[in-house]
Order: structure tokens, then C-alpha cells, then sequence
């Protein structure tokens, strides 16, 4: 059995959206084989044999300290002279006995299960979204008492973790904040055991402590998503309203009070008029997705552009596309920063690959009416605007 993405994103659904997102903590209750085929034990150890994982992507935590590298490692020269660390198994098996906590931050850009987990959550959530891998062995708390500035949705793939959630003592506190939150004075809100099959949503700035503490060991994928807050919104509309003489002017240092107070008139006009434009925040929100980071994705060993082969596939490599249609009708694709506008025709097969998944150029030429060929040109240009990626099927 493997792993149903689609199940793990249902959970997630309209109730979850309007009622808990970003707002309290839930427990999902599962199945033990939920997450089989994910990432198991064997897929981890790969990870670390074949991969030279530096900190702070590869780390061990213990009592809230990350360990020296040399603790579980050994530089290794290379004939060039270059410097890699070689991990020491003997070593890093005592450490994680001992109580420390493994942390592979990232591993989404490592494993291809667990990358497609990553993309499909972005496209439901509409964030950007990080996996990072937990592995522990010992009722040692790795990182203690904490909160993380983003909200999280967690994985438990095999073993067993109790969590002890307090609840949040600062309000949607940030990673650049005015004020540190105070640690929570009181009893846990909840304790609770995931178990393999179990998901947990924590909003960001809410406190917790985790341990393996169940007598098992313990795997779990934390999916942490990108906030999206007023200060970016500010700062985005900061830099939008430079179009605007004002805002481009030098303060008015040695004015009058009169001109000072003009200026911020101004300045202020400028700015409510924005906030008094209902579509301010979806525009925003689109601008968002159509600059979101596109993964890497190469497309070997297609260097000269997409032959017009009907076996090969293609798929975005960002999950945020936004398709609309322009004044004249053509067919518009925002992604990854970058906008490509089509003929009207190219809106069909465009659609099928903003909703995600992997198509043949055969079954994109079909959707559109085109040749196989026109449709190779097209993918072409996805593919050189490095937001889609190919590979020859069958």
C-alpha cells in the first residue's frame, strides 16, 4: 500500500479551512499503514549514505542544543583539497540512543513522495510549504518547551510521540516580531499520542514539547507553511505604490509644519485609496502565487527543447499557477515570476496542468485540438521559463 495524498489533503477540507486553520489545534486520528510507502527507515538511512548533508539541513538536537557536527562525523579531505563531513553510524546511533533528536530540514527537495506531498498541499493551501523528517528513540525532549512561527502539519509515520500542546501566549507572534512570547505558566491544554497514521495541525506560535516517550521509536514529517501576513502585505504595497511621485519624493526634512503635513496628507491619501479598493487583497494574493518559488526540477536529457515525442510528459514545477484570460482572449499563465500569454486555443491543455498531475503531449494536444509538435513548442517555453519539467513515459 502507499501513501493516498489526495485522503491526507480531504482531511484538510472546507470545514477544516473555516473553522481551525490558523486558529486552534486537531488531531486526526488514522489508520497504522496511512503513511506506508512515504518515507520508512530504509528510505532514511539511503538518504543519509548517499547524500553529503551539511548543518544545519542534517542536524541532531538534544535538550534544545544542536550537537557539534564533529560529535557525529568526520571531515574528510578531498584530493582537490575540498572539505566534506562523513557521518560516523557508530556514532550518530549513540547519540540518537543517548536521546538526541535527528532533523533532516528540507527533505521534500530529497525525496520525490515526499516533494509530490509537498506540491499538493501548496495547491489546496495556497503557501509555500517545507517537510522537514524527525526521527527519535528516547523520552528526551529535543527541543523543549517551544513555538515554531509558522503553523504545521504533522505527519506520524511510524512509532509513537506524545505531544503536550500549550496553547499560544503572544498573539500570531513572528520570526521578526517586536516581542518575544512569554513561556506558558500553565498545565498543557491537551497531551496527546500520535500514533503511525496520525496527523496534527498546530498553529504557529503555539507552545509544545515532544518526546518519544511511548517506549518506541518515532518518525514524523512536520510540513511547516509559509505565513502570509499584513507586514507582506505592507510591504509589497510599499513597493507597489513607487509608481506614485509621491512616494518616490524625499521627505520633507526642512519644511514647513504646513509641508510636512501635506506630505503625509499625501502620502496617506494614496494609501487609503488602495485600502479602500476591495480587490487590494486578491490582488495581492495572486501576485503571491504567480511569483511563487518554481521547485528543480531539470528536464534531462531535453537540452535543445521538447521533441515532439506524444510519450513524453510534462508538469508544472510550481503549484501556484494562475491561468486567466486577457482583453483579446488569449490564454494568460502566470508562474514563478514570469507571465506567458497563448492563443485561446492552449487554454484547454494550460488548465490540465494548473490542476496539477503529469500529462502526455498526446493527451494536451487532444484537450486543445493542436499537433503534438505545437504543443512540444509550447511545453518548450514552460520549460525554459523553469516552471514545468518532462520525461519520456513508457
Amino acid at each position: 500500500m502507499t501513501t493516498d495524498v489526495p485522503a491526507v489533503v480531504a482531511r484538510l477540507g472546507e470545514d477544516f479551512l473555516a473553522q481551525v486553520y490558523g486558529r486552534t489545534y486537531r488531531h486526526f486520528p488514522g489508520e497504522p499503514d496511512r503513511f506506508t510507502g512515504l518515507l520508512g527507515w530504509d528510505d532514511l538511512n539511503a538518504l543519509l549514505t548517499h547524500h553529503r548533508l551539511e548543518p544545519p539541513r542534517l542536524r541532531l538536537s538534544a535538550s534544545g542544543e544542536t550537537l557539534p557536527q564533529h560529535a557525529y562525523s568526520v571531515p574528510v579531505t578531498t584530493r582537490r583539497s575540498t572539505v566534506w563531513h562523513r557521518l560516523k553510524p557508530a556514532e550518530l546511533h549513540r547519540h540518537l540512543a543517548e536521546g538526541a533528536t535527528l532533523v533532516l530540514d528540507a527533505i521534500d527537495e530529497l525525496h520525490p513522495g515526499i516533494g509530490h506531498l509537498a506540491q499538493v498541499l501548496e495547491r489546496h493551501l495556497r503557501t509555500g510549504i517545507q517537510v522537514n523528517a524527525y526521527a527519535s528513540w528516547t523520552p528526551e525532549e529535543g527541543f523543549g518547551v517551544h513555538w515554531d512561527d509558522h503553523d504545521v502539519l504533522v505527519l506520524q509515520l511510524d512509532g509513537a510521540k506524545r505531544w503536550r500542546i500549550y496553547g499560544p501566549t503572544r498573539q500570531a507572534p513572528l520570526h521578526r516580531d517586536t516581542d518575544v512570547p512569554e513561556p506558558p505558566l500553565d498545565e498543557p491544554l491537551a497531551e496527546l499520542v500520535l500514533n503511525a497514521g496520525d496527523m496534527l495541525y498546530l498553529p504557529r506560535g503555539w507552545w509544545h514539547a515532544v518526546a518519544a516517550s511511548e517506549g518506541v521509536h518515532s518518525l514524523h514529517l512536520t510540513c511547516g507553511m509559509q505565513t502570509t501576513t499584513g507586514a507582506d502585505l505592507l510591504q509589497w504595497l510599499s513597493e507597489d505604490l513607487r509608481r506614485e511621485t509621491t512616494v518616490r519624493s524625499d521627505l520633507p526634512r526642512f519644511g514647513t509644519e504646513e509641508e510636512k503635513a501635506d506630505f503625509l496628507r499625501s502620502l496617506g491619501d494614496l494609501v487609503m485609496k488602495q485600502f479602500e479598493n476591495g480587490t487590494l487583497l486578491d490582488r495581492f494574493l495572486a501576485i503571491r502565487d504567480a511569483t511563487d518559488r518554481a521547485r528543480l526540477v531539470p528536464s534531462l536529457p531535453y537540452v535543445e527543447g521538447v521533441p515532439p515525442d506524444p510519450a513524453i510528459a510534462v508538469h508544472l514545477v510550481t503549484a501556484r499557477a494562475r491561468l486567466h484570460s486577457d482583453r483579446e482572449g488569449n490564454a494568460v499563465l502566470t508562474a514563478g515570476g514570469e507571465e506567458w500569454t497563448f492563443s485561446t486555443q492552449a487554454a484547454p491543455l494550460l488548465s490540465l496542468l494548473v490542476d496539477g498531475g503529469r500529462h502526455r503531449l498526446d493527451t494536451l494536444a487532444r484537450a486543445a485540438g493542436l499537433r503534438v509538435g505545437q504543443v512540444a513548442q509550447l511545453v518548450s517555453e514552460l520549460v525554459d521559463g523553469e516552471v514545468a519539467a518532462v520525461r519520456r513515459e513508457g
